[in-house]
Formats: C-alpha cells, sequence, structure tokens
C-alpha cells in the first residue's frame, strides 16, 4: 500500500515562491508517473505536471516556465517548485501516483495525497 503526504502550502503574494513536497511510502515500482493536480473552489481538478520513473514531464500550459517538477528517487520525494505565482494559481494542490505505467499515454492515478494548499494573494 503506497501512501502520499503533501507539504509545503502556504499563503504569498503574487510573484512569490513556494516548494511543494510529496513524500511517497510504501512499496514503489521501478516505474511509475507522479504529478500534481490541483483544484479551485468551484472549478474541475486539472493536471498541473507529471514526471515518470524515466524523468519524463509534461506541464499544463498555464504553468509552463513558472513551475518545475523533480524528484528525489532515493527519498521517494516529490517536488513542486512553484516561482512567479499568479492569484489563479490559488488551489488545493495534490499529489498523485500511479505504478508500473508512464505518464504517456494519461493514467489513471490510483493514489493520492490529502492535499496542500496554496493561496497567493494579489
Amino acid at each position: 500500500h503506497v501512501q502520499l503526504v503533501e507539504s509545503g502550502g502556504g499563503s504569498v503574494q503574487a510573484g512569490g515562491s513556494l516548494r511543494l513536497s510529496c513524500a511517497a511510502s510504501g512499496y514503489i515500482y521501478s516505474s511509475y508517473c507522479m504529478g500534481w493536480f490541483r483544484q479551485a473552489p468551484g472549478k474541475e481538478r486539472e493536471e498541473v505536471a507529471v514526471i515518470d520513473s524515466d524523468g519524463s514531464t509534461r506541464y499544463a500550459d498555464s504553468v509552463k516556465g513558472r513551475l518545475t517538477i523533480s524528484q528525489d528517487k532515493a527519498k521517494n520525494i516529490l517536488y513542486l517548485q512553484m516561482n512567479s505565482l499568479k492569484p489563479e494559481d490559488t488551489a488545493m494542490y495534490y499529489c498523485a501516483a500511479e505504478y508500473l505505467t508512464y505518464c504517456d499515454p494519461r493514467p489513471v492515478f490510483d493514489y493520492w495525497g490529502q492535499g496542500t494548499q496554496v493561496t497567493v494573494s494579489s
């Protein structure tokens, strides 16, 4: 059984930065797709960025050039470096993982964290 625990959310002003972390525990397969999703009030959940075990990444157009996904395989930690934050980035951010697969085509994620809130004020 895999557990995902996010941390690093908070409140910042527009233009600021945050780094989200997602610690994975349990049995970790060698091939996987992990990613960050977000959901703002009244909106559908959207994919922000994903990375697979080979290091291939994919970003939503709205975050390209500002948010960077990375991973520390030795520690089983997924990161999301968030720079130049905008008020429209305000949302609950979730870490997700799916194993024995890659990120293309888009997998159905079975494992989710509890979420961490990011609030960006103008």
